[in-house]
């Protein structure tokens, strides 16, 4: 029996005795641990995405992405026979009982691109049959699964909620974590089109999921929930960039602040930094301010929070040229720390680095050496005119100022330990509190976002 009329006790034993097959669309950092998972739990699996390579990769029973235990489960799963990947969206769509559209959601103008999205559906309508379920896990503006994808699934002839099963389940990942987090950090939130699209999606989740699964009234609120969760962290980031900048007026650490008021139970403060990188909390709030203007409401909370983290890596650009002016520096040479967004993962996408770069050059800085262990080449800061290395000696070698920005384990030290890695360097501008301060060198600076100035010798 289809599983979209199947009993849901029934459906968990299919999907443990590899009878349900599934196909995950866009093999990205998203979609190609949502693949490993259903793997994991028995399932078959047909990877799809329109780049060749990360198909070619998966058909080899390697995996498209650089995650944690993901290529294990593709080989094994190969030479069982139970994983296969292509570039036929139609194909797969014939081929599988469940499909899960994974691919990216991006902003043009601040405005939803859901272009990927509707070429997937499109793929998944052509071979859409009685009984299926439709799975949309992208991070999309409120409304998007009954709205925007249903229409063009409907296409197909059949009916979501009487002839395919259709409903919203938010990815919850985290890079370099990713298949942890679906198997064992996190409940899945589940939200259908209709009761029956939310009881079997919830049904062959719970058997992924050990934390179990969260039901939601609908794939509208489910939309909204994973939307909220990541304006929750702009929000909170911005309050914490905001209060470090006066704590560094005020010449106190706000680390230390942090750290008292967190005591406190019903406190969070987070951590100050360059700025809010990667294809998530900077996205998810456009979408909801893109979402409340179409129904002329302002959200200024959510905005202004927006607007404070995309300053960040102008704030730092503005304490390197304070420095400068304070030292007396002719075109120094910077090294920038970290490119990736965020600390120990190779991924660069929205990194507010590339802000830094750009301001720091459009300040009259051109002298720059950008730093990250995970990423050899990036063709962005290539074009700006900047280097880019691995080698962190070959990075600090002769630089006169060394600016923080991504938290990488490498980086976390103390003063000492970074004046004896870099010992031209006569300014420290560190954006993420990476550096345990003990001495200064006489003549020389150190300044956090959060951190007051402090000179070397004390005067």
């Amino acid at each position: 029996m289809p599983i979209f009329h199947s009993d849901p006790k029934e459906l968990r034993l299919k999907l443990r005795n590899g009878e349900i097959t599934v196909s995950v669309y866009g093999l990205g950092h998203i979609g190609s641990p949502i693949l490993a998972a259903w793997l994991t739990a028995g399932a078959r699996g047909i990877g799809v995405d329109v780049d060749e390579e990360k198909v070619r990769r998966l058909y080899a029973g390697d995996s498209p992405v650089e995650e944690p235990c993901l290529s294990d489960i593709f080989k094994r799963a190969h030479k069982e026979g139970r994983l296969s990947a292509t570039a036929d969206g139609v194909k797969a769509s014939q081929e599988s009982d469940v499909k899960i559209i994974a691919v990216p959601t991006i902003l043009r103008d601040r405005t939803p691109d859901l272009s990927a999205v509707e070429s997937a559906a499109r793929s998944i309508a052509s071979g859409l049959k009685r009984g299926d379920l439709v799975i949309l896990e992208s991070s999309v503006p409120p409304g998007t699964t009954r709205n925007f994808l249903r229409p063009i699934l409907e296409e197909s002839g059949l009916r979501a909620g009487k002839d395919f099963g259709l409903a919203y389940s938010p990815e919850r990942i985290s890079e370099g974590r990713a298949l942890r987090d679906i198997i064992e950090s996190y409940p899945k939130v589940i939200g259908g089109f209709d009761p029956r699209s939310a009881e079997v999606a919830a049904s062959l989740y719970s058997v992924i999921a050990k934390k179990g699964v969260v039901m939601v009234s609908s794939d509208l609120v489910a939309e909204f929930e994973k939307l909220a969760e990541g304006v929750y962290r702009d929000v909170n980031i911005a309050l914490a960039n905001e209060l470090a900048n006066l704590c560094r007026e005020l010449g106190i650490d706000y680390d230390e602040v942090r750290l008292a008021a967190n005591s406190q139970p019903y406190s969070h403060l987070h951590k100050p930094g360059t700025g809010v990188g990667g294809l998530c909390i900077p996205i998810y709030p456009r979408f909801l301010l893109w979402s409340a203007r179409s129904l002329g409401l302002e959200l200024a909370l959510t905005s202004t929070a927006r607007s404070l983290n995309e300053g960040m890596p102008r704030r730092i650009a503005e304490l390197v040229r304070e420095g400068v002016r304070r030292l007396g520096l002719i075109d120094p040479r910077i090294t920038i720390l970290g490119l990736a967004f965020r600390g120990d993962v190779p991924d660069p996408r929205l990194s507010p680095t590339y802000d830094l770069v750009e301001i720091l050059m459009e300040m009259g800085f051109p002298r720059l050496v950008i730093h990250d262990p995970f990423i050899k080449r990036d063709e962005r800061i290539e074009s700006l005119g900047a280097s880019l290395t691995t080698d962190l000696v070959e990075a600090l070698s002769g630089a006169d100022i060394v600016v923080i920005s991504t938290d990488h384990s490498l980086y976390k030290m103390t003063s000492d330990e970074l004046f004896d890695l870099a010992p031209t360097a006569l300014l420290v501008v560190d954006g993420r509190h990476m550096i345990s301060l003990g001495s200064v060198p006489d003549g020389r600076l150190y300044v956090g976002v959060g951190r007051p100035w402090v000179q070397g010798g004390g005067a």
